[in-house]
C-alpha cells in the first residue's frame, strides 16, 4: 500500500500533458491540449487532456493521470504511481501491516529461478554439451539475440552442474529444493535437477517475476514438454506463458491470441504480434479464463488444425464464453501451425487469417454441417447434444440468446423446443465436434479400470448369464436364438459370450481362455469357481435375457422421446408407432427378474 500522501504528491507533481504527450501526439487547442485516442485507435482529435484529467468525447474514457498509465501500459494502481513518480523524481515507497524492510516470503524462490534462468542461458551458449540445443534452435529459424530476448537456455545433462553452480552462490539444497528446480524421490534420496537435457523457457508471473520453467526435450523421450511442479510461485493453472510480455499490447491492440506452445508465443512475437499468449498445458483452465477477462473480452484462438488442437480450441472457447469473454477461432491450412505459418507469411498473412476468423460457436456448427450432422434425425439430435453444453454454459445473455437464434436456424427445431431442452439436466459432455467421429452411448465406468461398472444392474445381469452358460452349456442355444453378442455393453462378457456361441458347445475353459486378455480370463476363472444358485439356472438366463432385452428397448424409447420434439409430422407418427410396438414387447417381457447368487466354491 502506497500512503495517500505520497500518491496525492505524485499526482501533484505529475504533468498529465507530459505523460500522454510521451504516447498521443498532441496540439494545444484552447485551455486544452487534442489528438487521437489511444484506446479506441481514433484518427480524429477527440481526446482531450487538461492538466486535471483527460476524456474521449467518442469512446468515453476518461480518468487522471494513473488512470491513463494502469489502461494503457497494462499496470495496477501502485504499478501506475511508481512509474510516475519515477517520471517526475518522487520517491514511492510502500506500507503495510509488516515492516517495511520486510521481504516479501516469495522472493527467495523468484531468486533461485532467476539464477537457474541465467545458469541454463550460459550453459546454452558457453557448454559443449549445448551444441544440440544450439542446433536446435537454429533449425527453428532462432537467432541468438532472440532466444536471448525471450531468456532461452539448456539445462545438462550433467545431473551436478546446477547443484553445484547455486551452492557456490550461496543456495543450498532445500532453496533449490522448495523452488523446484532440485527434486527427491523416495527410491533416491540424493536430490537431483528436474530438468536434464532439455531446451529451457523461464516463466514469468504478470509482474514479471521468474516463477518457473518449462522444458522441451532434445531427441528421443516423454513428456516431450515438462514444467516445474507447483510451488508457492508456481501454479501451471493460473498462469499464461508470455502474459508479462503482452500486456500492454493486449490494451493496445485490444485483443488476445492465443496459441498452444512456447515457440508459437516466440514465433509471432518476434513478428510484431506482442498480444499473444499460451497456456501451460493445451487447453485453458477456468483460472486462466478469469484471468483474461481482466484485460479483454476479445480472444483469437489460434491452436493447431489437427484432432488434438480442434478439440482444445472447443474446451479453451467453453472456458472463455463462461467468463465472459468472445472467442473467436482461426483456421490455419492442413500441415501448419502458428509457428510455421507466421514464419512463412509474416504478420500480414496472420491478420488476413485473423480477418477470416469466425465465432467459436459458429466454427462448431461448420463442422458439423461439413460432417452432415444435420442431415437426417437421430444425427440431428446427436449434434444438438453436442451444442446444448456451450449455450448453457455462455454467461454473455446477448450472445447467448444468439445462439439459441443460430441453432434454431441450422438444425430447424422450435425456440420453445430448444428452451425447453436447455432448462432440462445437461447429459454428460458429449466428444467434441469433429467431422468423422460419432458419439456412442458409453456404458457406466469404473473409475479405477476404465471398464464397464460390473455393480451396474444391467452389468451383472450380463454377468450372471454368461456365468450360467459356462456352467450349463445346453442352455447356449436358445440363448443365442434371442440376443447376440452386441447386446453386451462389458467387453469381457462380451467376449466370454461369442466365444461360447461360435465354438462347439463342449469347448474347453482352457481354450476359451486362449482368446482371451489377461483381465478377461482372471473374470473366466472367477465365474467357474462359482456354482451358487445353479438349481435354478434355467430361471437365471429367462431373467438375463429379458433384462438385456429390456434394457435396449428402454434405451431405444428415451432415444425416440428425444428426436420427437425434431420430428416433422410425418416423422413424429412413425415414431409414435414405433413407440407403442415396443411398449407393448416391454410389456410381454414383464418387469424383469433374475437374482445375483453368493459365490459356492466348486
Amino acid at each position: 500500500m502506497i500512503p495517500d500522501e505520497t500518491v496525492d504528491r505524485v499526482r501533484e507533481e505529475a504533468d498529465i500533458v507530459s505523460v500522454v504527450g510521451e504516447f498521443v501526439k498532441l496540439k494545444r487547442v484552447g485551455n486544452s491540449f487534442r489528438g487521437p485516442c489511444p484506446f479506441h485507435h481514433g484518427k480524429n482529435a477527440n481526446f482531450s487532456v487538461t492538466q486535471h484529467g483527460y476524456k474521449c468525447f467518442v469512446c468515453g474514457e476518461s480518468g487522471d493521470v494513473f488512470t491513463f498509465v494502469q489502461k494503457h501500459l497494462g499496470l495496477d494502481f501502485t504499478e501506475s504511481v511508481k512509474w510516475v513518480g519515477a517520471k517526475v523524481g518522487v520517491e514511492v515507497r510502500e506500507v503495510a501491516g509488516r515492516r517495511t524492510e520486510e521481504k516479501d516470503s516469495r522472493e527467495p524462490l523468484w531468486e533461485v529461478n532467476a539464477t537457474v534462468a541465467e545458469f541454463f542461458r550460459t550453459q546454452l551458449w558457453e557448454n559443449a554439451a549445448g551444441k544440440i540445443a544450439r542446433d536446435y534452435l537454429a533449425s527453428r529459424g532462432i537467432s541468438h539475440e532472440d532466444a536471448d530476448r525471450f531468456g532461452i537456455g539448456y539445462a545438462p545433462r550433467d545431473v551436478t552442474a546446477m547443484r553445484t553452480a547455486l551452492a557456490a552462490l550461496g543456495f543450498d539444497d532445500q532453496r533449490q529444493i522448495a523452488s523446484g528446480v532440485l527434486i527427491v524421490r523416495d527410491d533416491r534420496p540424493e536430490p537431483r535437477p528436474r530438468f536434464r537435457d532439455r531446451l529451457m523457457f523461464p516463466i514469468y508471473d504478470v509482474a514479471g517475476h521468474p516463477v518457473g520453467f518449462g522444458g522441451r526435450i532434445l531427441g528421443e523421450g516423454e513428456p516431450k514438454y515438462l514444467n516445474s511442479a507447483d510451488s508457492e510461485v508456481f501454479s501451471k493453472r493460473k498462469l499464461l506463458y508470455g502474459l508479462n510480455w503482452a500486456k500492454q499490447a493486449i490494451r493496445k491492440a485490444e485483443r488476445l491470441v492465443i496459441v498452444e506452445g512456447y515457440f508459437d508465443v516466440i514465433r509471432l512475437m518476434l513478428a510484431g504480434i506482442g498480444e499473444v499468449v499460451a497456456p501451460m498445458g493445451t487447453a485453458l483452465t477456468e483460472q486462466q479464463a478469469a484471468l483474461i477477462r481482466k484485460y479483454t473480452k476479445t480472444v483469437f484462438l489460434l491452436y493447431d488444425s489437427d484432432q488434438a488442437g480442434l478439440k482444445a480450441t472447443f474446451r479453451s472457447g467453453d472456458e472463455l464464453l463462461k467468463n465472459g469473454v468472445l472467442p473467436r477461432v482461426i483456421t490455419l491450412p492442413e500441415e501448419e501451425d502458428p509457428d510455421t505459418f507466421v514464419a512463412k507469411h509474416g504478420v500480414d498473412g496472420f491478420e488476413r487469417a485473423a480477418d477470416e476468423s469466425v465465432d467459436i460457436f459458429d466454427r462448431k456448427i461448420q463442422i458439423l454441417e461439413r460432417g452432415g450432422w444435420f442431415t437426417d434425425l437421430r444425427r440431428k439430435r446427436e449434434a444438438l447434444d453436442k451444442l446444448l453444453p456451450t449455450i448453457r454454459l455462455t454467461s454473455d445473455n446477448v450472445l447467448r440468446d444468439l445462439y439459441i437464434a443460430r441453432t434454431c436456424e441450422v438444425a430447424g427445431v422450435s425456440r420453445e423446443m430448444l428452451t425447453t431442452e436447455l432448462r432440462t439436466a445437461p447429459r454428460s459432455h458429449p466428444a467434441e465436434p469433429n467431422e468423422d467421429a460419432a458419439p456412442l452411448e458409453e456404458p457406466v465406468r469404473d473409475r479405477r479400470s476404465g471398464r464397464p461398472d460390473r455393480r451396474e444392474q444391467g452389468v451383472r445381469a450380463e454377468r450372471e448369464l454368461v456365468r450360467v452358460l459356462l456352467h450349463q452349456r445346453r442352455y447356449i442355444e436358445a440363448v443365442a436364438e434371442r440376443i447376440g453378442a452386441d447386446a453386451f455393453t462389458d467387453p469381457t462378457y462380451r467376449a466370454i459370450f461369442t466365444e461360447l456361441v461360435t465354438r462347439e458347445s463342449d469347448v474347453s475353459v482352457m481354450d476359451i481362455a486362449s482368446a482371451l486378455d489377461e483381465q478377461s480370463t482372471q473374470v473366466l476363472q472367477e465365474l467357474m469357481n462359482e456354482s451358487g444358485g445353479l438349481d435354478r439356472a434355467e430361471e437365471t438366463v429367462e431373467a438375463g435375457i429379458n433384462a438385456l432385452l429390456s434394457r435396449d428397448i428402454a434405451k431405444r424409447l428415451t432415444e425416440l422421446d428425444r428426436l420427437l420434439p425434431l420430428a416433422d409430422a410425418d416423422q413424429k407418427d412413425d415414431l409414435i408407432r414405433e413407440k407403442r410396438r415396443l411398449a407393448i414387447e416391454m410389456q410381454a417381457l414383464g418387469r424383469p427378474r433374475w437374482k445375483s447368487f453368493k459365490s459356492t466354491r466348486s
